[in-house]
């Protein structure tokens, strides 16, 4: 078994999903954290239809996907802020216009073109295993911004993820924290796609932190112990999608099932 292990990770295409793999889990679970705490966790699935539509238009027209879903997701994350603060239509409600409205139009760009391509597909179901190495430095890069950005604003992010009232009364400026959340959740869930696919890359931001709240009650623990069970389950989840053959994006998000449900049996013997 361990000559095994040491076989597949002598092959570069399984270092490079591993490397991207843990740093794409690292970062959605600590935003993923504010996001559920603010009851808007399904902004996820959200943006990544957004991002879906935008890969499709991006792919059928010829340019490069990743440059255009980027900046798209990013603004359609200001637009579901913006539809929060200001409008009467719900948070949950403006997640489901923007989202179903993208995903229709990419879906109907693309039957107006050659139909769907191995590249559209990899993007609505992951394809970790055939990231390059521009896409590893990518998500190196794009992950290490993100990790200082929220560790840098890591007391104005908790303060607005507990009382944005409070925190507004404070001096805070709480609409530029939320964008800062948004867009970095927006970022995160665009580079992720390729690992998980759009259908799947929501998992990585939910799962963890819904967890790490089964068994602990502060911001801190909670935090730590959602990057903590990211990392693991998304390397479980790998190595089982290797050694059974199993589709890596789905074989991930079981194990976060699994794990989801032993600390909610945890949570209630502790209680």
């Amino acid at each position: 078994m361990s000559q095994l292990f040491m076989d597949f990770f002598a092959l570069d295409f399984i270092q490079r999903a591993f490397i991207g793999g843990i740093l794409v889990s690292l970062c959605s679970a600590l935003l993923g954290v504010s996001l559920v705490l603010k009851r808007y966790s399904m902004i996820g699935d959200g943006l990544s239809h957004v991002g879906f539509g935008a890969l499709a238009i991006a792919t059928a027209v010829g340019m490069t996907p990743i440059y255009i879903a980027i900046p798209v997701v990013v603004i359609a994350a200001f637009l579901l802020l913006r539809i929060r603060d200001t409008s009467k239509i719900k948070g949950d409600a403006a997640i489901a216009i923007i989202s179903t409205s993208a995903l229709a139009l990419g879906v109907t760009i693309i039957s107006f073109s050659s139909g769907a391509n191995t590249d559209v597909y990899n993007y609505m179901f992951g394809s970790i295993l055939a990231m390059s190495e521009t896409d590893i430095l990518m998500v190196l890069i794009i992950s290490v911004i993100v990790l200082m950005l929220y560790i840098f604003f890591y007391s104005k992010i908790f303060a607005v993820t507990f009382d944005e009232k409070f925190s507004r009364a404070t001096g805070i400026k709480t609409e530029i924290y939320n964008m800062l959340i948004a867009v970095l959740s927006a970022i995160i869930i665009v580079i992720g796609m390729k690992m998980m696919g759009a259908m799947l890359i929501s998992s990585l931001i939910i799962f963890p932190s819904l967890t790490a709240m089964r068994v602990f009650n502060t911001f801190k623990r909670v935090v730590i112990s959602s990057a903590i069970i990211s990392v693991v389950c998304f390397s479980i989840g790998m190595i089982a999608s290797l050694l059974l053959n199993t589709p890596a994006g789905a074989s991930i998000v079981i194990v976060n099932m699994i794990t989801f449900l032993i600390f909610f049996v945890i949570g209630k013997v502790k209680s």
